[in-house]
C-alpha cells in the first residue's frame, strides 16, 4: 500500500480533500453498489490505492 507512510492527520486530510471533490461532481473511480456518503466513497478510493491525489513532502533544510 503507498499510503502506509501517512500519519493519521495526513490520511485524514487526504480523505476529506477526496470527499470534497466527489461531493462537488468529482467521478467516482470504484464501483459502489449503494454507497452515496461521499466520505464511505473517498475511505474505499484511499483503501484501495487508487485515489488521484499526489503527496508532497518538503525535506528539511540541511545546516
Amino acid at each position: 500500500m503507498f499510503y502506509e507512510g501517512l500519519t493519521r492527520f495526513e490520511k485524514t486530510r487526504i480523505i476529506s480533500a477526496r470527499a470534497l471533490q466527489i461531493s462537488m461532481g468529482a467521478p467516482i473511480l470504484i464501483k459502489t453498489a449503494d454507497v452515496h456518503d461521499p466520505k464511505a466513497v473517498a475511505r474505499a478510493e484511499f483503501e484501495k490505492d487508487i485515489l488521484p491525489i499526489t503527496i508532497r513532502r518538503s525535506l528539511p533544510k540541511k545546516r
